[in-house]
């Protein structure tokens, strides 16, 4: 998965639930990547770091995050939805995964997730 921020399961949901085309979800997370990417040290000294592996990390930061970043990378009001909802459904898949679904759904109460892949030359 280096690389990559989203699981695949997690792009079929959110696909499912999102007004986006499914086909266009993959690089609407691509771009977003590409922006919050080379950001991840300051993600590292700014944010809460909620969970990391050798995939990937994840941060909690303030509502309108990823309306700044939208605003960025040109994404309009759905594709934005798209993109949070992506990673709102990655960090509660891992939650899922390390017993504990319940308290990254208490931050998500506050909170907004950002995903960010370990790049390949990290590893």
């Amino acid at each position: 998965m280096a690389g990559e921020p989203i699981e695949g399961q997690v792009l079929l949901l959110t696909a499912a639930k999102a007004s986006v085309p499914a086909t266009r979800l993959p690089d609407l997370i691509e771009r977003a990547q590409a922006r919050v990417g080379p950001d991840r040290e300051r993600y590292r000294r700014e944010f809460e770091r909620c969970y990391a592996d050798d995939d990937l990390e994840a941060f909690l930061v303030g509502w309108g995050h990823w309306e700044e970043i939208g605003e960025e990378i040109g994404l309009t009001d759905r594709e934005l939805s798209a993109v949070r909802r992506a990673h709102e459904e990655q960090l509660l898949r891992i939650g899922r995964r390390t017993d504990r679904e319940a308290e990254f759904e208490t931050a998500l109460e506050i909170r907004e997730p950002v995903v960010i892949a370990t790049p390949e030359d990290d590893e």
